[in-house]
C-alpha cells in the first residue's frame, strides 16, 4: 500500500536520540571484515584479534580518542594517555583517528534514518537526533519504532543506545543511561537519578559540584538557583531547563523537509531498478491526488531509494513547469534510472522507495484543447527540456536570459531551463541600436594599427594572427561604465560597427579615449554580426 507521509497535528516535539559509543572502530572494522563483520566467520575473526584503541593528539601528548568494548573492558577510557593505556595492555591495536571519515560514516546513517521522519540532526561526533512526533504511529508507537531503528543499526553491525523524550536534552541522557521512553511532562523525575553528566555538564562543572555534594541530578534540580548560578556559571542553570522543556531546544534538520512524499515498503527488497522504475508511476499517482488537492504541482522531486543494508540513494529531477501528471513524473525518472543506472548499487536490494515533492509551485487548471491537448507545443517543448536535463544534467540544456546591464557581458546570462527568468527593467532590453548574433565573453583584445581620427574607428586591425582591413565602419556608440560596480576612474567603452574587405563584420570598441597624460586606450572585438 502506497501510504502519504504526512504528520499528524503535532502538540509538541517528541525526540528519538540515537548514541553510537563505539562508531568509530566499528567503522574501522567494517573496513577490515566487511558490513557483516558481527556474524558468522567474521566474529570468529574478531574474537581472536586484539582490543582496538583510536588514537588521537591533544596537548602534544596522544591520547585515547575511542575504543571497542574490549579494550573497554580492560579498563581503557577515553582521554587517558596513550602510553598509559600500553602500560594497562601492552597488546593493544592502535590505530591514528580519522574524524572526516567518522562523520561521513554519521552522515550515511542519519541518511538512513530518513526512513523515520525528514527531521533527522548529528549529535556532535557519535549522536543523531529525530524528531519523531506525529511519526511512530506509523511504525505502531514509540516503543516498537525505538526498538526497530536499534535492531535494524545491531543488524548492520553498530551498537546504537536509542531514548525518547520530549527535550533533547533528555532524550540524550535517556539514550545513555538506558532509561524508557519518557512520557511528556516526566523529564525531571526521569532524570532525577541519573549522575550529572546526564545533563551534558563540562568535566569541570561536574567535579566543582561533586566537590560540594551534588552528586545526582535531582538535587541540582531542588537546590537554589542563584547559588548555583554564580558558583558555576548560567550554562548549568540553562542545562537544567533545556532538559525539563523550561527552555526550548531546537535541532537544526540536515536538510528542507519536503512539503509532500509518498512511500512503498517491502518485506522482500527490490533487487532490480527495473522493479523500480515500476513502481515510479504508482508513487507518481499517489503524489498527484495530494498535489491536486492543494492545487499545485512539484517543481522538483526525488526519489530516494532505501538500501537494506543502509545504503541511500537519491535522484533529483527538476522541470520547467509545474507538474503532477504520473506518466510525466515517470518519464523523467526513467530518463534518470537510465542516465545512471551503472552508478547505482542495488547490493542487497531496496526495502523502502520514497518519492518527494521538494519544490512545489501553483498550478492552476487549464482547459484543453477540444482538438488536441498542448496544441501550441509549449508543453512539449518543456517536457523535452525537462528529459534532457534528466539524462544529462541540470546544466545540459540553457537558455538566455536578459538582466539589467548596459555592459553586454553582462547582459545576458546562461541559466538552467528551469530556473525562473529574473525580473528585467527599461534599463536591460535591448535598445533600437543593431547588435551582433554572437558576443564572445570576455571580449578578445585586438592590435589596431591605424584610425582615422583619434576618436574615429580603425582602419585595420589584427586579431587572432590575421589582419583585416576595414572598408565601412559606423558609431561610435559609447557605453559609460556601471559606477556601483567598477572602481572609480573606470573608462567608458565607445563601440564601432565595422566591416572588412572580404564582407565580414564585426563589433569592437575602444576602452578609454586618447589624451595627454592618460594611459593608451585598448581595443577588443566583442562580437560577430550575420
Amino acid at each position: 500500500m502506497t501510504t502519504p507521509f504526512v504528520k499528524e497535528t503535532r502538540p509538541g516535539p517528541r525526540i528519538l536520540a540515537l548514541w553510537l559509543p563505539y562508531l568509530a572502530t566499528e567503522r574501522i572494522l567494517r573496513g577490515r571484515l566487511g558490513r557483516s563483520w558481527r556474524s558468522g566467520a567474521s566474529r570468529e575473526s574478531g574474537a581472536a584479534r586484539p582490543p582496538l584503541v583510536v588514537s588521537r593528539r591533544e596537548d602534544n601528548t596522544q591520547r585515547v580518542h575511542a575504543l571497542d568494548e574490549r579494550a573497554e573492558g580492560l579498563r581503557l577510557k577515553r582521554g587517558m594517555g596513550l602510553a598509559d593505556a600500553r602500560a594497562i595492555c601492552p597488546g593493544i591495536e592502535v590505530v591514528e583517528a580519522d574524524p572526516a571519515a567518522d562523520a561521513r560514516l554519521l552522515s550515511a546513517i542519519a541518511d538512513w534514518c530518513d526512513r523515520y521522519t525528514p527531521l533527522v540532526a548529528t549529535d556532535g561526533m557519535d549522536g543523531l537526533f529525530l524528531d519523531i512526533a506525529g511519526c511512530a504511529h506509523l511504525f505502531g508507537g514509540e516503543e516498537e519504532m525505538l526498538a526497530e531503528v536499534v535492531g535494524r543499526l545491531a543488524a548492520q553491525g553498530f551498537d546504537a543506545r536509542g531514548g525518547i523524550a520530549s527535550t533533547p536534552g533528555a532524550a540524550w541522557a535517556a539514550a545513555r543511561y538506558g532509561l524508557p521512553p519518557l512520557p511528556r511532562g516526566t523529564e525531571a523525575a526521569g532524570l532525577a537519578p541519573l549522575p550529572l553528566a546526564a545533563l551534558r555538564l563540562e568535566a569541570a562543572t561536574v567535579r566543582g559540584l561533586e566537590s560540594v555534594g551534588l552528586r545526582s541530578v535531582g538535587p541540582v534540580m531542588r537546590a537554589a538557583r542563584a547559588p548555583l548560578a554564580r558558583r558555576f556559571g548560567r550554562m548549568l542553570i540553562l542545562r537544567i531547563d533545556q532538559a525539563v522543556g523550561a527552555v526550548e531546544e531546537a535541532i537544526s534538520p540536515r536538510g528542507p523537509v519536503a512539503p509532500l512524499s509518498v512511500e512503498r515498503g517491502f518485506a522482500e527488497p527490490l533487487s532490480r531498478l527495473e522493479d523500480v522504475e515500476r513502481l515510479v508511476p504508482m508513487l507518481a499517482a499517489s503524489l498527484a491526488r495530494d498535489l491536486e488537492r492543494r492545487g499545485e504541482g512539484a517543481r522538483r522531486l526525488q526519489l530516494v531509494l532505501f538500501r537494506a543494508d543502509g545504503a541511500v540513494s537519491r535522484l533529483a529531477v527538476g522541470t520547467a513547469r509545474p507538474v503532477r501528471e504520473p506518466r510525466l513524473v515517470a518519464r523523467l525518472f526513467a530518463e534518470k534510472l537510465k542516465a545512471t543506472g551503472e552508478e547505482i548499487d542495488v547490493g542487497f536490494g531496496y526495502d523502502l522507495v520514497r518519492l518527494a515533492a521538494l519544490s512545489v509551485a501553483r498550478l492552476d487548471p487549464m482547459q484543453a484543447d477540444l482538438a488536441e491537448d498542448g496544441a501550441d507545443g509549449t508543453d512539449d517543448v518543456a517536457f523535452f527540456a525537462d528529459r534532457v536535463r534528466a539524462r544529462l544534467g541540470e546544466r545540459a540544456l540553457l537558455r538566455a536570459v536578459m538582466v539589467e546591464s548596459h555592459v553586454p557581458e553582462r547582459a545576458v546570462l546562461s541559466l538552467p531551463h528551469a530556473l525562473q527568468e529574473p525580473a528585467r527593467t527599461a534599463a536591460s532590453r535591448p535598445g533600437p541600436a543593431e547588435r551582433p548574433i554572437r558576443l564572445l565573453t570576455p571580449p578578445e583584445p585586438i592590435e589596431v594599427f591605424a584610425t582615422e581620427v583619434p576618436e574615429g574607428p580603425p582602419l585595420n586591425f589584427r586579431w587572432r594572427r590575421a589582419t583585416h582591413r576595414i572598408a565601412r565602419a559606423e558609431g561610435p556608440e559609447r557605453i559609460a561604465p556601471e559606477w556601483w560596480r567598477e572602481p572609480a576612474g573606470a573608462p567608458s567603452r565607445d563601440y564601432f560597427r565595422v566591416e572588412d574587405r572580404e564582407g565580414r563584420r564585426y563589433w569592437v570598441f575602444r576602452e578609454g579615449s586618447y589624451g595627454a597624460g592618460t594611459p593608451m586606450p585598448r581595443w577588443f572585438v566583442q562580437g560577430f554580426f550575420a
